[in-house]
C-alpha cells in the first residue's frame, strides 16, 4: 500500500489541534484542502481516522489513535529520507525545556567545546510538548530534565543522562538560616516549598518535598525568573530549589545556599526518537559525553548526594505515603 505524505500530514497535523480549522492554518492549506486529504486517507485505509462529532469537535477513533504514532514515525523518516539526498547538510535541530533552570546554559558549554556539531536550537514548553515535537518530525532531539530521571514510559523515545547537577537552596534574605554556609534538606522541613510552575508539572521538587517530608508546597504560573525570586524575597517562611551553577547575578533579595547531607542533583538528559536518523545525533552525544568526563557532570556518591528514585525511601513516599498542602 502506497502512502500519500500529504495525506499523512493532514491527519497529523489534525490530530494534533483536533481542529481543521487550526490545522489547515498550520500547514498553509485550506480547511476544505484539509478535509478532502484526510478523507481520502481514509478511503485508502479503509478506516475512519476521526469521529466527526456534531458541536462537540472531533476526536481521534481507535484505528486513529494507533495510525498516529506510525504516522508521525513516516513523516520523520520522510523528511530524513530528503534530509541524505540533499547530502544531509540540515543542521540538528533541539529544543530545550526547563527554563527557568536555564538549559541553554549547559547547550552552550558543549557546543562550545565542541563547535565541529552544527544545531538549530529552539524552545519547548516541557517535556511532553518537546515529544509530540520529536514525533511530529518537528525537532530532532530534546534536552532537559525527563519525568521519573531515570525511565520513559514511551518505547518509541530514547534517552541519556548526561549531567548531574547539585542545587542549592534559595530562600529569602529575611529567612531564618538566610546566613547559613550550608544547609540540609531536613533542616527546611517546616518551611514552605515554592514551585514556580504548577506543582503538578515540576516532578523534581515533589519527590524531593516526599523525600524529605515537606509538608507544605506553594505553587502558581510559570512567569519567569526574576517574579518568581521576587515571591521568595518577600515570603522568609519558604524555600525553593535552584541548580547551583545557574544562580544569576545580583541580590535580588534572596540567598543561594548549598544543600548538604546529601546533596540533590538534578538530571538533565537527551532524548530523541529511537528511530531518528540525524547524521549529527551521534556527534552531539560524543560532544556531551566529553563535557561530562572532564568536568565531572555525572559524578555520584549515594553516600552524599540524592537523585530521586535511587533511594528505598524515596521510592516509598512517591506512592503517595503522604499527602501535601498546596497552596496557590
Amino acid at each position: 500500500m502506497d502512502l500519500d505524505l500529504a495525506q499523512v500530514r493532514a491527519f497529523v497535523a489534525t490530530a494534533d489541534c483536533l481542529h481543521f480549522g487550526r490545522a489547515a492554518e498550520l500547514l498553509g492549506i485550506t480547511q476544505q484542502a484539509l478535509s478532502k486529504r484526510v478523507a481520502r486517507l481514509e478511503v485508502h485505509l479503509a478506516v475512519r481516522l476521526f469521529d466527526r462529532g456534531r458541536g462537540h469537535g472531533i476526536r481521534l477513533t481507535d484505528a486513529g489513535d494507533r495510525f498516529l504514532v506510525p504516522a508521525q514515525q513516516l513523516l520523520a523518516a520522510g523528511e530524513r529520507a530528503v534530509s541524505a539526498a540533499s547530502g544531509g547538510h540540515r543542521r540538528l535541530r533541539i529544543d530545550v525545556w526547563g527554563h527557568l533552570f536555564a538549559p541553554m546554559r549547559t547547550l552552550a558549554d558543549v557546543l562550545t567545546a565542541e563547535p565541529g556539531v552544527a544545531v538549530e536550537p529552539g524552545t519547548g514548553r516541557d517535556f511532553p510538548s518537546v515529544v509530540a515535537s520529536l514525533r511530529r518530525g518537528e525537532t530532532d532531539v530534546g534536552f532537559g530534565r525527563v519525568p521519573g530521571g531515570h525511565d520513559v514510559e514511551h518505547p518509541d523515545l530514547a534517552h541519556r543522562m548526561v549531567r548531574l547537577e547539585p542545587v542549592d537552596a534559595v530562600v529569602s534574605a529575611a529567612h531564618p538560616r538566610a546566613d547559613a554556609a550550608q544547609l540540609r534538606p531536613s533542616d527546611l522541613r517546616d518551611d514552605r516549598l515554592r514551585c514556580p510552575a504548577d506543582a503538578g508539572r515540576l516532578d523534581f521538587l515533589t519527590s524531593f518535598a516526599d523525600r524529605f517530608d515537606i509538608r507544605h508546597l506553594a505553587d502558581g504560573p510559570n512567569l519567569g525568573l526574576e517574579p518568581f525570586l521576587r515571591l521568595v524575597a518577600r515570603d522568609p517562611g519558604c524555600f525553593s530549589l535552584f541548580p547551583a551553577d545557574a544562580v544569576p547575578a545580583g541580590n535580588h533579595g534572596v540567598r543561594f545556599i548549598p544543600l548538604v547531607s546529601p546533596t540533590p542533583l538534578y538530571a538533565w538528559s537527551l532524548l530523541w526518537l529511537r528511530s531518528a536518523g540525524h547524521p549529527s545525533l551521534p556527534l552531539l552525544e560524543a560532544a556531551f559525553a566529553g563535557v561530562a568526563s572532564r568536568r565531572r557532570w555525572l559524578d555520584f556518591d549515594p553516600r552524599r548526594d540524592w537523585l530521586p528514585g535511587t533511594d528505598r525511601q524515596g521510592a516509598a513516599t512517591r506512592t503517595g505515603r503522604r499527602a501535601k498542602a498546596l497552596e496557590r
